[in-house]
């Protein structure tokens, strides 16, 4: 089925805009609530995935984050240049470059963790239990396509 069409699409009524709106939104106040930290929201996504696990290469943080490897480099360069990452070539693949959080990178990470939740749920304070899930069932089905 076709939702929008040529005639009855509006640039500002979509849920490409939506979403777009939705996540400078959420942006903007993770980085009101991230001030005074060193760090941005751009950066906090980065801290956590190489945190917990999920990514220990720039390539898997572009994956994971679902942005270009340009992006990743400068969000690592600047974590680099703060401190909160360590580059290093991989030893049995030299076109492998690894990551790993410094100890001030682990506590950077740490109080992200104890940041952002506060800043979603004010955001869904609104939304009874089961329109969250059906919010989070509905995104992951149009995230995987």
């Amino acid at each position: 089925m076709d939702y929008y069409s040529q005639d009855s699409f509006l640039p500002f009524q979509n849920i490409g805009f939506a979403l777009g709106k939705a996540r400078n939104l959420l942006q903007a106040e993770m980085d009101v609530a991230l001030a005074g930290t060193g760090i941005t929201s751009s950066h906090a996504g980065a801290l956590l995935l190489l945190a917990r696990g999920a990514a220990r290469t720039p390539v898997g943080l572009a994956k994971l984050l679902a942005v270009d490897a340009g992006f990743v480099t400068r969000v690592v360069d600047r974590l680099e240049k703060e401190d909160l990452v360590h580059r290093a070539r991989n030893s049995l693949d030299r076109r492998v470059v690894n990551l790993t959080l410094t100890e001030a990178g682990r506590k950077a990470a740490a109080r992200v963790a104890e940041i952002a939740p506060a800043v979603l749920n004010r955001r869904l304070s609104g939304f009874s239990p089961l329109e969250f899930d059906t919010l989070c069932r509905l995104l992951s089905k149009l995230l995987a396509g």
